[in-house]
């Protein structure tokens, strides 16, 4: 009995090996215009912005003129914001993460509470601003400040790291927990050398990828106020303050040909502090990763 019908299959197998051929063109295509856009990118920002990049750039404020203007205001905003926007988003992403995937009974009120939070994800950032500037800014009085700032980006990032933390968590084998109940460890023991540390290079990866948008959004910032020029440095959560983001939207709305290109500068500032942030959540997921 012939299984196996040859002129069938090398009558089809033609046309299946063109169709293969087509799409992997297509998506070595689309992986290359993705490429040659960010080389492009790339490029323009470094030819225009790295001879205004040095020391004074860093350490100066920010000045009427080219030659005397720096991002040290704007730079030290950012890490303020992030020192406020980090804790306050992790630990209320991941803790919600935890009472939803190992306490919370699975009903229709956990499924609304899921779908509204994977919707909450997709809601454009002006929304959260305005949102900002209704409860932290107006109704709490606190102002342009660097908690009511960080209070509205933590927010933003908010869903992301609750559906990252949430697979994360899920992903962890079930054959894990049962192994450390069957040594007699409470649920609360199994969450935290357990649970959590399998799931951690998944909730790095979501938490660094919320992080890296907080840290360049400019929306919901200008919605709540913050100033374009800031000449002192905040020395506290309730002080007022600006961003790097804020510092190149100003540069590049001035008409001089200098501030478009300390505009390139500020923005390859903001691309080493997010490759920072990168290599150090790589770093860590890779430790945690070959223990798992």
């Amino acid at each position: 009995m012939k299984l196996i019908n040859h002129t069938s299959v090398v009558k089809h197998m033609k046309p299946r090996l063109v169709i293969n051929i087509l799409f992997k063109s297509l998506f070595f295509a689309a992986t290359l215009f993705g490429l040659l856009v960010l080389g492009i990118l790339l490029y323009r920002i470094f030819t225009q912005g790295i001879d205004y990049l040095d020391m004074q750039f860093l350490q100066s404020l920010p000045s009427r003129k080219p030659e005397q203007a720096g991002v040290k205001t704007a730079l030290i905003g950012t890490i303020w914001l992030m020192a406020v926007v980090t804790p306050i988003s992790l630990f209320l992403g991941v803790g919600t993460a935890i009472y939803l995937e190992e306490y919370a009974k699975k009903n229709r009120f956990t499924s609304f509470i899921q779908v509204n939070i994977s919707n909450l994800a997709g809601v454009p950032s002006i929304v959260f601003g305005l949102l900002g500037l209704t409860v932290f800014v107006r109704a709490l009085s606190l102002g342009t400040s660097v908690l009511a700032a960080g209070l509205t980006m933590s927010l933003l990032v908010l869903p992301i790291i609750i559906v990252a933390s949430q697979e994360a968590i899920r992903s962890v084998p079930k054959e894990l927990r049962e192994a450390s109940f069957g040594m007699g460890a409470t649920k609360w023991q199994t969450i935290v050398h357990v649970v959590l540390p399998a799931a951690i290079p998944g909730i790095l990866t979501g938490g660094i990828l919320a992080l890296s948008r907080a840290i360049g959004e400019t929306a919901p910032l200008v919605v709540l106020g913050l100033p374009l020029f800031l000449a002192f440095l905040p020395k506290s959560v309730f002080d007022m303050f600006t961003v790097l983001p804020m510092q190149i939207y100003n540069w590049t709305g001035r008409p001089q040909a200098e501030f478009q290109s300390l505009a390139a500068a500020g923005i390859i500032v903001l691309l080493v502090m997010l490759i920072i942030m990168n290599s150090i959540a790589v770093l860590i997921r890779n430790k945690y990763q070959k223990r798992f």
